[in-house]
């Protein structure tokens, strides 16, 4: 299996910006084939070093991980989060 998390700053911290984009992330659960689980937390703390948005994945397999990247289902949820996120961090490693 694979763990792929990522953690977004995003530009507008609003409250509703904030539920809106973490409800576009949860929109891809039951939908792609492979994704066996899917988390999606707002930080609540709002220290100087926070991220707004986490997104903790656990995929099936590599391949699950590698066709998840252009699936027609994320595609435009990527989209959505290079236009609003400041920034980005990610992890991705094998879970036993």
């Amino acid at each position: 299996m694979i763990r792929h998390i990522v953690l977004f700053r995003l530009k507008d911290k609003s409250r509703e910006n904030l539920e809106k984009t973490a409800a576009i992330l949860r929109g891809m659960e039951g939908k792609i084939e492979g994704l066996v689980s899917i988390e999606v937390g707002i930080d609540f703390l709002r220290s100087e070093r926070s991220y707004d948005i986490a997104l903790n994945t656990l995929f099936a397999d590599r391949a699950a991980f590698e066709a998840y990247q252009n699936h027609p289902v994320h595609l435009p949820v990527k989209a959505h989060m290079h236009a609003v996120r400041e920034t980005s961090c990610a992890a991705d490693y094998q879970v036993d």
